[in-house]
């Protein structure tokens, strides 16, 4: 494993141990040329993904940028950071348990519109503004709906 700090290819495991959900390995490692200490994680992945965009572009799937994505979404949240892992790898397991290698955006837009409502309206919402490109405020509106909330100054607030 190369060293994010150095680059020195040859770094050291100091320690091993499971994930709270058991679905990675969490290594701690050291550099012995500079001393940096960081850590990985080893997953298990059945296949290899394929994203087919809207635009019809192929992408390998990115496991990060899911990540990344629900950490926006989740931003000044009180989420706990298990759930968040937990939702993502139940996602990328449905993903993978599809039996094809070809997944396609709107797939993985609604798996994790699906999940974030369930952790947290407020980061469904977010997440949704963006995902379906809300031009007016109406579209919030909609989606207040859809989670079963009225939306602000509407009678019965």
């Amino acid at each position: 494993m190369r060293c994010p700090y150095c680059g020195n290819e040859d770094t050291q495991v100091k320690d091993s141990r499971p994930t709270d959900d058991n679905s990675a390995i969490r290594r701690r490692r050291q550099c012995p040329a500079c001393g940096g200490r960081f850590t990985t994680f080893e997953r298990v992945q059945l296949r290899e993904l394929t994203v087919v965009k809207r635009s019809g572009r192929r992408v390998p799937f990115d496991r990060d940028k899911l990540a990344r994505s629900v950490e926006i979404a989740t931003r000044k949240r009180e989420v706990a950071p298990e759930a968040v892992e937990r939702l993502i790898n139940g996602i990328v397991r449905q993903l993978e348990s599809t039996g094809e290698t070809d997944v396609s955006s709107e797939q993985i837009g609604t798996l994790l519109m699906e999940g974030l409502k369930a952790l947290d309206p407020v980061a469904y919402v977010r997440f949704a503004s963006v995902y379906r490109n809300f031009s007016e405020a109406a579209d919030f509106g909609d989606v207040l709906k859809e989670l079963g909330e009225p939306p602000q100054g509407t009678p019965g607030t």
